[in-house]
């Protein structure tokens, strides 16, 4: 474990949940507070805006940077996909009953992509609303994060599936069954080397996969530490958070890991993004914000 400087800031009560997080086009950290029911916008000088996103029990679970200038968001708790402009302006879309969305990204085809934890789908919502889904040939996958590849598809991982699956823009679905038994992953990224890296919360691993499909997997020092989302590094591998093990990590594009220690125990870090300053920033469940600078 590497001592490292990382600056925790409260942004709001614990019982709000921060939970994704990412840089918007402008320049500012958006964030879902699941608990809450809101989507949260910090500006640079640490100033903070709040709204409510539909009703308290919505679980706004992640949320990116959409095609067309506008945050985009998960409602797991309703079903929907959240849309909010830079200026606090919302709108949503409906989708079908049970789907249970969790991980959205932006697509290489100019729309949204979902994945459906519920009902085995990974569904594509385009900038003006149709709803089109993709069914997964795994029952029970528990699909949870996605990601665009180098390779026109996206990328989701299948957290009781055990694999990752890549989705085209045709709607062919190819599964990679992971190496590791009960692997069960979960966050996934693009990373700077033309593959995908991804975490394994159940085994305690960071994997890699190439558009082929070869898998790379390596263990962290605590194999307990239930590492939950990761983001690419723009040097060279990625960075990760560790639920249980109160940690923000680091996996070079060799494989090596170094862990960074939250300074507040029991924090809960989830989804982190790169800073518009180059710094690391994790949305912690207790209410707080994790800033680490490389």
């Amino acid at each position: 474990m590497t001592s490292t400087p990382i600056r925790e800031l409260p942004i709001t009560d614990p019982q709000a949940g921060p939970y994704g997080i990412t840089t918007g086009p402008d320049a500012a950290l958006w964030l879902t507070l699941v608990h809450a029911g809101a989507i949260a916008r910090m500006d640079v000088d640490g100033s903070l805006r709040r709204w409510p996103a539909g009703d308290p029990g919505s679980r706004p679970l992640i949320v990116t940077s959409g095609p067309d200038g506008a945050l985009w968001f998960t409602r797991s708790g309703d079903d929907r996909i959240g849309r909010i402009t830079t200026d606090g302006e919302q709108s949503e879309v409906a989708l079908p009953a049970g789907t249970g969305p969790c991980g959205i990204a932006a697509g290489p085809d100019g729309a949204l992509w979902y994945a459906g934890m519920n009902s085995d789908t990974v569904g594509r919502v385009s900038t003006d609303g149709v709803v089109t889904e993709v069914p997964l040939p795994v029952s029970g996958a528990f699909a949870s994060m996605v990601a665009a590849g180098p390779d026109d598809a996206v990328w989701c991982t299948l957290n009781q599936g055990n694999a990752i699956a890549r989705v085209g823009m045709d709607g062919a679905v190819r599964v990679h069954p992971l190496p590791t038994a009960g692997a069960a992953p979960v966050g996934i990224t693009a990373g700077v080397d033309g593959a995908l890296w991804f975490v394994e919360i159940a085994a305690g691993q960071v994997g890699r996969i190439t558009p082929d499909g070869r898998i790379e997997e390596y263990p962290l020092p605590d194999r307990m530490a239930r590492p939950h989302a990761i983001v690419a590094d723009p040097s060279g591998g990625a960075w990760f958070t560790e639920w249980a093990g109160n940690r923000i990590g680091h996996v070079d594009p060799t494989g090596r890991v170094d862990t960074y220690e939250l300074p507040t125990p029991n924090s809960e870090p989830h989804g982190l993004t790169v800073g518009p300053d180059g710094s690391i920033y994790a949305a912690l469940e207790n209410g707080h914000l994790a800033r680490l600078t490389p």
